[in-house]
């Protein structure tokens, strides 16, 4: 489950990646928050939290190995959102 860049891969900038960089980490947090919501307990807030920290943990490794792989990740890291269009 580590996010390196494919040797042979491209950086994906269409589809939902024109606007978020890390659209499944986006998606995976508001289902789990979702969740979360429904099971209204302590536990389910910090297993969610925990989530939170493991995949923006994920995403710092992620952006050190595009920038290093690809040149324009830079520039495209400038025009998106990190993990929820508008938000963050």
């Amino acid at each position: 489950m580590r996010p390196e860049p494919h040797p042979d891969g491209h950086l994906v900038q269409e589809g939902p990646y024109r606007w978020v960089r890390h659209p499944m980490y986006g998606a995976v947090l508001l289902l789990a928050a979702g969740a979360a919501t429904w099971l209204a307990n302590a536990l389910s807030v910090v297993l969610w939290l925990a989530l939170l920290v493991v995949l923006l943990a994920k995403a710092s490794l992620e952006k050190q190995w595009l920038l290093k792989h690809y040149p324009q990740y830079a520039n495209y890291r400038l025009r998106t959102w990190r993990l929820l269009p508008w938000i963050y």
